[in-house]
């Protein structure tokens, strides 16, 4: 089985409809309302990328979609599937891929049992088929060389990439990248973001977090900008990084975002 292969059960939706939409999400911790009646539409094959200062509510809302965090409030549908009220295991079944921005793999096993337990309990295959699975992942994120190391010996990006393979272990539709890139050097950032180029030429679904600006505005179709819970922009990425409510929200006002979509390596958004 290869890694873009899925059970029976998880229908694939016509290219270009809509895989993803959250409608009237809301969230509060305590007094602090981190999601504020959200809108989002994602079609199957997007790449979408969302930018914001700390603070905004970014990861809380890949918690909501992904089923770590539910909402007080609002819908959520994946695959046509309301799935508001389902847990992170019962998503990941239904091909909801995610990472977080700490890589967690489980440091006492190898990179490819690791990997092969996403197989084995994300995409419900057993046997051969999840060892080819993830055999084909560690090929994918270029860990194959390193499928026996045990991971707490990783680098970090070593660890990056088992935390992205993991992921695709799970054979997802959608995947939700969460500042990815944080920590890494340019060349490191490069490395990944190639790798990521690929999944999305496959047509895999990709919803990406990041504050490494640069790399993020080559490598969507669309780009959103979060604030105080709520979207404050939603277009192409000129036209996102050109808004003036964005540069002022996320940068106090200065020229940076203006010009980061023709900025090289090191061009790092705070």
């Amino acid at each position: 089985m290869s890694s873009r292969e899925r059970p029976l059960d998880r229908t694939t939706d016509a290219p270009g409809a809509e895989l993803l939409s959250l409608t009237g999400i809301s969230k509060r911790f305590g007094k602090v309302l981190v999601a504020d009646r959200l809108q989002l539409r994602v079609g199957d094959g997007e790449a979408v990328g969302i930018v914001g200062p700390n603070g905004a509510g970014k990861t809380t809302l890949f918690s909501m979609v992904s089923g770590d965090v539910a909402p007080d409030d609002g819908e959520i549908v994946f695959g046509g599937r309301t799935v508001t009220r389902l847990g992170a295991a019962a998503r990941c079944r239904l091909g909801v891929g995610r990472t977080y921005q700490v890589p967690r793999p489980f440091e006492n096993m190898t990179v490819f049992e690791n990997v092969l337990v996403a197989a084995q309990y994300g995409a419900g295959v057993r046997g051969r088929a999840a060892a080819d699975l993830a055999l084909a992942v560690l090929d994918q994120t270029g860990l194959l060389p390193i499928a026996n190391r045990h991971a707490g010996a990783l680098t970090l990006l070593q660890r990056k990439r088992l935390e992205l393979a993991r992921a695709l272990g799970g054979q997802p539709r959608l995947l939700l990248l969460d500042e990815v890139a944080g920590g890494l050097t340019d060349p490191e950032v490069e490395e990944l973001a190639g790798i990521i180029a690929a999944l999305r030429a496959s047509g895999l679904t990709i919803v990406w977090i990041e504050h490494v600006v640069h790399v993020l505005v080559r490598s969507v179709d669309r780009l959103l900008c979060l604030a105080g819970g709520a979207f404050i922009a939603d277009g192409s990425p000129e036209e996102v990084l050109r808004d003036d409510t964005v540069r002022e929200v996320y940068l106090g006002g200065g020229p940076e975002l203006t010009a980061v979509d023709t900025a090289g390596p090191g061009e790092v958004a705070p």
